[in-house]
């Protein structure tokens, strides 16, 4: 069992975030780690979902938000330049309070315009600013955004102590190990090294390198190998500073092994937290475990009709505010994985969900039919049980 730290209660809106109470969820009051560091709390000590461009919308967190009340959530990549140039912050920034602890992750290189946008971020009640060093996209390395910084030390480095500079709140790192053709085993401890020095609060290292030439920002979730050890030998290295892992990550028992030291877990150096990502989304209900298996609450007895059941006032009112069921329901698609009915619930969101005349009803329509397929498999498999009983007694 892990403790994770209390979460902040922030708000939706550009108002004071100072002097905010604290909100303690179940137990937790600690951090993951028993970490001795002068760090601020943030997501580097925590159980986190990643940040997923065109995924992790304000949608998806609100949806994820009913299944745990601790994971730290991300935004999606937002960039500097949308943000300062793009004339509308609500769209940008804006978020639902219920979402919190969120942390707004921004694309840029340019210190100055990078401690703006934080200041804002922090203005607009997000938990901790998070900047993008592990995107592999070739659309944001010619502005000097993502992978590609890792390239750049020092630049990085001066960004990072110009936003800690700016906001009160953490400001942490997202990178890989490394890219293309650099030595990672190298290269990677000179750049924590300098962001270790003007005082980063915490990385999530993704445990890949990043291809920035031949490989599509997809091939790059997968193809290049997973080094997980280096991850760790870095948190050896760097003691007091926070360092959660990413990347390749496929259930709880995997995750938790790398919290753990040997021999409960594989590793001599435990990291501080845990991020996954596309397993989260192809696989949401994930989520209905981690408030108790990295948090210490009760086991969760919600359901997956209860979550639904939940969503239903805010797609209403999504609805009612002239939004499209679509926007809402795209983010639910697994939130049957692996039931009886899965399938089914998957293909008539996808099929009628788009369509103008879309509406809760659409969704309760959908939950009918698992709910049916659920029961019909049951009763065949009870029918069966009894038919074999039948053919043994005789």
């Amino acid at each position: 069992m892990f403790r994770f730290a209390t979460i902040v209660d922030n708000i939706i809106t550009a108002k004071n975030h100072k002097n905010m109470p604290l909100l303690t969820s179940c137990n937790s009051s600690k951090p993951l780690a028993e970490i001795s560091t002068d760090r601020l709390e943030n997501s580097a000590m925590h159980f986190s979902v990643a940040p997923m461009l065109d995924w992790t919308d304000k949608h998806c967190r609100y949806f994820y938000r009913t299944m745990t009340q601790n994971s730290w959530l991300y935004s999606e990549m937002v960039t500097t330049g949308a943000i300062i140039y793009g004339d509308n912050l609500p769209r940008f920034l804006g978020f639902n309070p219920t979402e919190d602890p969120v942390v707004l992750q921004l694309g840029g290189s340019n210190a100055q315009e990078l401690a703006h946008c934080a200041k804002l971020g922090q203005e607009w009640g997000y938990s901790e600013i998070n900047l993008n060093v592990g995107c592999p996209s070739d659309r944001v390395q010619n502005n000097m955004i993502g992978a590609c910084l890792m390239q750049h030390p020092q630049i990085l480095a001066e960004a990072v102590d110009a936003m800690k500079q700016s906001v009160d709140i953490p400001v942490t790192v997202k990178c890989r190990i490394g890219v293309d053709d650099q030595n990672e085993q190298e290269e990677l401890f000179t750049l924590v090294d300098k962001l270790n020095q003007v005082g980063v609060d915490g990385l999530v290292i993704h445990a890949r390198k990043a291809w920035l030439q031949g490989l599509s920002p997809k091939d790059n979730r997968d193809v290049p190998p997973l080094n997980y050890d280096l991850v760790h030998a870095v948190k050896h290295q760097f003691a007091t500073l926070p360092i959660a892992i990413n990347g390749g990550i496929k259930s709880h028992t995997q995750a938790i092994s790398h919290l753990e030291s040997i021999p409960a877990g594989n590793f001599d150096t435990p990291v501080d937290g845990v991020m996954l990502g596309r397993i989260i989304y192809e696989q949401p209900f994930l989520l209905n475990e981690v408030d108790e298996r990295y948090y210490g609450c009760d086991k969760s007895t919600k359901t997956r009709k209860e979550v639904v059941n939940e969503m239903l006032p805010y797609i209403e009112q999504h609805l009612d505010n002239g939004g499209k069921l679509i926007q809402i329901t795209r983010h639910m698609l697994g939130l049957f994985h692996g039931l009886p009915g899965g399938r089914m619930w998957r293909r008539y969101l996808s099929q009628n969900a788009f369509k103008p005349e879309a509406s809760t009803q659409t969704v309760v329509d959908a939950l009918c039919m698992v709910e049916n397929e659920i029961q019909r498999m049951a009763e065949q498999k009870r029918q069966f049980e009894n038919d074999k009983l039948v053919s043994n007694e005789s």
